[in-house]
């Protein structure tokens, strides 16, 4: 291990650990916003504003993370853009959350029974005050487990973004590796550290979910 202790190994990795956190949660919280506005388009009455909202999330669902990545770094950059490494990996992570939240969410809002909808109109309300009084509260409950659960993807997805080296807790992990010549030790503690962070969220998922089954049958 050279010079290098255990704790200087941990100290290491605890810092790209720090920016894997705060990627995933403006990642989520970004994305959760776009997701929304997508949502809303992608149910919407209007036909247009449904066609863009598919076709962005067919082109975001339908390529690669690492693709999207690329083209933030390196494509802006070919036209004179300077985009530093943590911005286009916030770009990137956004735009690929927004498009699988969207769906998840769209899933949940066409999950509302159909008479609910008959129901509120029947009570003359209009369009948003269906969504907003009505659909939306039902279909934000069935959202909650599928969308914690997500976050675990988005977690593990901010691994890619060392490609284009950004700091997170892979690219800490490579860094460590080669300066302790410890590549097996350094990658086992990189594994430990998705795992501590990932598997509290799924199990918060799993029980969420049995909770919420659980309350619709009472």
């Amino acid at each position: 291990m050279g010079g290098f202790t255990l704790w200087d190994i941990v100290h290491g990795l605890l810092l790209g650990l720090r920016w894997t956190v705060l990627l995933a949660l403006v990642a989520f919280l970004l994305g959760g916003a776009v997701g929304l506005l997508l949502l809303f388009m992608r149910v919407s009455r209007v036909a247009f504003a449904r066609r863009v909202s598919k076709a962005y999330i067919e082109v975001f669902q339908g390529t690669p993370l690492l693709m999207q990545l690329f083209i933030v770094f390196f494509g802006l950059a070919l036209w004179g853009i300077d985009v530093p490494p943590w911005l286009a990996a916030a770009v990137a992570l956004t735009l690929f959350t927004s498009a699988f939240l969207s769906e998840i969410w769209r899933g949940c809002v066409e999950a509302v029974p159909r008479g609910q909808w008959e129901a509120s109109s029947a009570l003359a309300l209009t369009y948003s005050q269906q969504m907003w009084r009505v659909v939306m509260p039902q279909a934000a409950r069935l959202a909650i487990a599928p969308t914690v659960g997500f976050s675990v993807q988005v977690v593990k997805a901010t691994a890619v973004t060392s490609i284009i080296g950004f700091s997170e807790l892979t690219r800490m992990g490579g860094m460590v590796a080669n300066a302790t010549y410890q590549p097996f030790l350094v990658y086992s503690m990189v594994a430990v550290g998705y795992f501590l962070l990932c598997y509290p969220l799924s199990l918060f998922s799993r029980r969420l979910e049995r909770n919420l089954h659980a309350a619709r049958h009472h």
